[in-house]
């Protein structure tokens, strides 16, 4: 059973910083393609960011350059940087799995694994 576990989401200021991680069982991240995605109160759950087995990282305009997606196959784990956070990157982050080794995607419905989620919140 696939079991995707967020953490790391934290109140901070903004120009703040945080890492989230996202523990996967059930799966190896190294034959998975990865996701974060994050949902604001009262909108439409959105992608953050993209990565695949062979490390091609995709991401949204609005966090190219202040966001880094990485993952740990030893520790089967993903990992978001966010640096410079703003009160707009705030809401709750997801991480999802696709078993797909070359997915680039930031289409929510490609992907078929979700995690629960863990809150960022960014004040200004």
């Amino acid at each position: 059973q696939v079991r995707l576990v967020e953490s790391g989401g934290d109140s901070v200021q903004a120009g703040g910083s945080l890492r989230l991680s996202c523990v996967a069982s059930g799966l190896t991240t190294n034959k998975y393609s990865m996701a974060w995605f994050r949902q604001a109160s009262g909108k439409q759950r959105e992608a953050v960011a993209s990565i695949n087995t062979v490390d091609t990282r995709n991401y949204r305009d609005s966090v190219k350059g202040r966001f880094t997606i990485s993952q740990d196959n030893a520790k089967n784990t993903l990992y978001l940087q966010m640096n410079s956070l703003k009160p707009e990157d705030a809401g709750t982050y997801y991480c999802a799995a696709r078993n797909h080794p070359f997915l680039i995607s930031l289409r929510e419905a490609d992907y078929n694994f979700w995690g629960q989620g863990t809150e960022v919140t960014v004040s200004s």
